[in-house]
C-alpha cells in the first residue's frame, strides 16, 4: 500500500534546515536555562544571548519563554508524526502510531521529553509549560488524523471523532509518563529512557485494543492452592 503521503517526502530546503537548526538553537537554550537557573529564572533576552541570536529572531519562532519550553515536547512528536506519516494510508491509525514509535528506536528521542516532565515534577510553575505542550499535540494528532483519513478517501469525520481520538492518544501518552516517572523516578540513563520509550508503545498497544485486559493464565499453570482440611468430610475410621 502507498505511504499515506502518497509519495516519497520531499528532501527539505536549505532554508528549512536552517529554520530547523534556529528553532532546536532555542529550545537547547531554553532547557540548559531551565536546568540552571530553575522556572521563571530567566528572560527571552537570555534565551537569545544563549541561542546567539536576536531578541526579534526569537519571537519569530516562540511568543513566550513558556513557549519555547512546551517546544521540548514538541520536538519528539514531530519525529513520531514524520514516521507516521510514512505508514501506509490503510493501515489503522493506532496501529500506524504504534508503528511510528517503534521507528523511533534510539531511547534518546525521548530524552529531552523525560527531562521536561521530571523537572515539572519538582516545579509546580512549569505547569503552564506542560498544558501547553500537551495542547499543542492534541492539535497536531488532529491534523494528522485528518490527513491520513482524507488520503484514504474515507468520508469526512466529526471533531468528536477526531478530538476524542486526539485526546485519548494524549491521555495514553501521560498515562505511560506516569507510570515511567514512577518507576524509575526521572532517571535519564538509556535502561530508563528505553523503558519510557516501551511504556508509550504499550500506550498505544492498549488503546488500539480497547484496553482488552489479557487472558488470565490457564488453570493448568497456576499453582494448586493447598487443601482446606478444616471442612473435609471425616474419614471412615474416624470417631
Amino acid at each position: 500500500m502507498p505511504a499515506a503521503s502518497g509519495a516519497a517526502p520531499e528532501a527539505p530546503s536549505r532554508r528549512e534546515l536552517n529554520k530547523a537548526a534556529t528553532r532546536q538553537a532555542i529550545t537547547d537554550a531554553a532547557l540548559a536555562l531551565l536546568r540552571s537557573n530553575g522556572p521563571g529564572n530567566f528572560t527571552v533576552e537570555d534565551i537569545a544571548d544563549a541561542a546567539g541570536i536576536s531578541r526579534r529572531t526569537f519571537f519569530n519562532y516562540f511568543g513566550s519563554t513558556e513557549a519555547a519550553i512546551a517546544a521540548v515536547t514538541f520536538g519528539f512528536l514531530d519525529k513520531a508524526l514524520q514516521q507516521f506519516r510514512l505508514r501506509p494510508v490503510g493501515e489503522p491509525f493506532l496501529e500506524s502510531a504504534r508503528a511510528a514509535l517503534v521507528e523511533l528506536a534510539d531511547p534518546m528521542t525521548v530524552a529531552p521529553l523525560a527531562e521536561l516532565y521530571s523537572l515539572g515534577q519538582a516545579n509546580p510553575q512549569l505547569s503552564r509549560s506542560e498544558l501547553e505542550a500537551w495542547d499543542h499535540c492534541t492539535g497536531q494528532i488532529i491534523s494528522a488524523a485528518r490527513e491520513r483519513f482524507s488520503a484514504g478517501g474515507g468520508m469526512e469525520l466529526d471533531e468528536l471523532y477526531l478530538r476524542a481520538l486526539a485526546g485519548s492518544v494524549i491521555s495514553c501518552g501521560k498515562a505511560a509518563m506516569d507510570v515511567w516517572f514512577a518507576r524509575c523516578g526521572g532517571s535519564l540513563t538509556p535502561d530508563s529512557l528505553s523503558t519510557l520509550r516501551q511504556l508509550l508503545i504499550d500506550s498505544m498497544s492498549l488503546l488500539g485494543s480497547g484496553f482488552a485486559r489479557p487472558d488470565p493464565a490457564p488453570l493448568s499453570t497456576q499453582t494448586a492452592a493447598p487443601a482446606d482440611h478444616s471442612t473435609a468430610t471425616p474419614s471412615p475410621d474416624r470417631h
